[in-house]
């Protein structure tokens, strides 16, 4: 009887603080959607602005609706095989109770859930940057839809899912570096193999149509970031959840004054998209990095994924691949540096007692990353690939040639991101007048 009361006593207890803390972190991870809408439609032409806005935001109701019928139950759900999760009452989120804590936390289970979600609906929208252009909308709310079940609930349940193998093996990811990023990143490498270039690839000027656009959509994710970082340790009774916070700053600001270094040294100028493409570089590398290096270890995340990354992004002019907005540059290989860069800089003094190799740990831990990271980046760019050829054999992923050329947004959704032509906006045409072959204000603008 006293071991059970001493239990009873040791048990956690719903504490208000924390589970109104995860529900601002879950709201702040979910404005990173419209962020990198506005991150990525910025970055296109003008005729495509609409559309890439519209593929992030597609996610967030695709997402939210599968996980939660089965989403959430296969990510964290009861362990099977180490592989995968099950449990009856998350189908649905029917068999939870409204105080029913996540096991061994002071949150909810409905807190974390929501919290997770946010994660599941920016994963498959972070591959759309490299799509841009040239895909069916129809497609590509299909490929979300099967993707996320097919690659990104199994994933999760693998790093962060109690019994899944990189989980057991002792892989570090704080918040994402491999289940979010390398296995976007992945992701979308294998879809552009599969579907090839725009039109006028290495040919005609694809330049950002609106820069601002770009700032204004970096400056809410680094906002939000601090949620899906911090956020992550759902909690801060031991100082690791702020630890994270202030490491996510410096690892930003690192990453984008590298980048902008690099584009001087290599190019001549410093550019606005370099820094926005920078910030976004840093706050890829210490999502899985941030709660195990020091202030200073974020300081070298932070500079190495910059530079790496702003090296990166010229891969695709080598090797021929579309890579539109650079997700495979920035996402794949900074969530690989970040991933990574744990096996040397882990102090042990963090998240867990884990140190790497300059902490006196060895190479170890090393090991156990590149374990995570090289499954996840194989398994989701294979996966990916083998989806989009399914679809592309059958319902078709690109739209025809010239209607990419005169315009996806256009062709796929009927309107056009700015009017020109005098007050009012919104359709390029109405119910009683019939549809122009093409929109004039947005060709005026493209060329």
């Amino acid at each position: 009887m006293a071991q059970a009361i001493t239990l009873a006593a040791d048990a956690p207890t719903l504490s208000a603080a924390n589970t109104g803390f995860m529900l601002i972190c879950s709201a702040l991870v979910l404005i990173m959607t419209p962020g990198l809408a506005f991150f990525y439609g910025g970055m296109v032409r003008v005729k495509s602005t609409l559309n890439m806005l519209m593929m992030s935001f597609i996610s967030m109701g695709i997402v939210t609706i599968l996980w939660v019928l089965y989403g959430f139950s296969l990510a964290f759900g009861t362990d099977s095989g180490s592989i995968i999760g099950w449990s009856s009452d998350y189908v649905g989120l029917s068999g939870i109770g409204i105080t029913q804590l996540w096991d061994g936390y002071t949150i909810p289970i409905y807190v974390f859930a929501v919290f997770q979600l946010m994660f599941a609906i920016i994963t498959p929208a972070l591959i759309s940057g490299a799509l841009a252009d040239r895909v069916k909308f129809t497609s590509w709310a299909l490929f979300v839809a099967l993707w996320a079940t097919v690659v990104y609930f199994p994933v999760a349940h693998w790093v962060w899912g109690a019994g899944g193998w990189a989980f057991e093996l002792g892989v570090i990811d704080f918040a994402g570096g491999t289940a979010v990023h390398i296995n976007a990143g992945a992701a979308a490498l294998g879809v552009i193999l599969v579907i090839g270039k725009r039109v006028g690839f290495k040919k005609d000027p694809m330049r950002p149509h609106s820069l601002p656009l770009v700032m204004l959509g970096a400056g809410l994710l680094w906002f939000g970031w601090f949620g899906f970082n911090a956020g992550s340790w759902l909690g801060n009774d031991d100082g690791v959840g702020a630890l994270m916070f202030i490491n996510t700053q410096i690892a930003t600001a690192a990453a984008m004054l590298a980048w902008l270094a690099y584009e001087k040294i290599r190019h001549g100028a410093f550019t606005t998209l370099g820094a926005a493409s920078g910030a976004v570089a840093g706050l890829v590398a210490i999502t899985p990095s941030g709660g195990a290096v020091s202030p200073l270890g974020a300081i070298a995340v932070g500079v190495v994924a910059g530079v790496l990354c702003a090296m990166a992004v010229g891969l695709k002019y080598k090797f021929g691949y579309d890579d539109s907005l650079d997700v495979v540059g920035v996402h794949l290989v900074g969530g690989v540096v970040g991933s990574l860069l744990i096996g040397f800089l882990a102090t042990g003094g963090g998240q867990s007692d884990v140190a790497g190799l300059f902490y006196g740990g060895g190479l170890d831990q090393f090991w156990k990353q590149c374990a995570g990271v090289f499954a996840v980046l194989a398994y989701s760019l294979v996966a990916s690939a083998v989806l989009a050829f399914l679809i592309d054999k059958t319902i078709g992923m690109r739209v025809s040639e010239d209607e990419e050329v005169a315009g996806i947004d256009q062709a796929e959704h009927a309107e056009t991101a700015y009017d020109f032509s005098g007050a009012g906006g919104g359709s390029a045409f109405s119910s009683a007048s019939p549809a122009p072959a093409k929109d004039a204000s947005a060709k005026k603008v493209d060329a």
